[in-house]
């Protein structure tokens, strides 16, 4: 699918932005955009690393923030992903909307929040900004969660679960778009989100298994 086929469906200024660098959408990009992506529906996404599941999140985002007049958060698992995530999109959104980091003090409710379109957290801080009682939460209308496997994780996976359970419950018209590599339950987890479930195989580099042995390298 070429860029050029959303034209018109998201708004102007990013679909110019995203013609700049991008000729042709991934196949995990195009399963996503035909299942409705655009339209507000709930997807979970499970493809190989650099497949393009990031930019899949990024086109629900553009189109609640600038269309629909909603904030957009982006979960991920590790404040050092949160703050490399901050960092790639305040550069390429800046003159788009505004983007802000949140990963510091759990006992605030982040009054200043209220003032920017996307945030990039963890679910450790939003889960603390919700039972603050936080008032920009009820502005959510897009929850993209990045590493979404870890929901089976004993450590991060019960506050990851709990956090969207109570967002699913307060923001029931919220769009969610879940990323993963890998998910080892991905039919039952997508029917619990509500979402159409989108798996791919392509990835930009060739995977090969192989045996090293002796200074050695024997691929199946």
């Amino acid at each position: 699918m070429n860029v050029k086929e959303i034209k018109g469906r998201i708004p102007e200024k990013v679909f110019t932005l995203f013609e700049s660098s991008i000729t042709e959408f991934r196949p995990a990009q195009v399963k996503a955009i035909n299942a409705r992506l655009l339209e507000g529906k709930n997807v979970l996404i499970c493809t190989p690393t650099a497949s393009g599941k990031t930019l899949i999140g990024e086109l629900a985002a553009v189109k609640t923030i600038l269309e629909n007049k909603k904030k957009a958060v982006y979960i991920v698992p590790l404040k050092a992903l949160a703050s490399e995530k901050y960092k790639e999109f305040k550069k390429k959104y800046e003159h788009v909307f505004t983007v802000a980091l949140s990963i510091g003090d759990f006992d605030t409710t982040e009054a200043r929040l209220s003032e920017y379109d996307l945030i990039i957290t963890t679910s450790e801080k939003l889960d603390s900004l919700i039972r603050h009682h936080s008032p920009w939460v009820t502005r959510i209308g897009c929850i993209i969660v990045d590493e979404v496997h870890l929901l089976n994780d004993p450590g991060r996976g019960p506050t990851l679960e709990i956090v969207l359970t109570i967002l699913r419950s307060i923001l029931p018209k919220a769009q969610i778009v879940a990323l993963s590599a890998t998910i080892g339950n991905p039919k039952e987890l997508a029917e619990w989100l509500n979402a159409a479930l989108i798996v791919d195989e392509w990835r930009p580099v060739k995977l090969e298994k192989g045996i090293y042995y002796d200074g050695e390298i024997e691929f199946d």
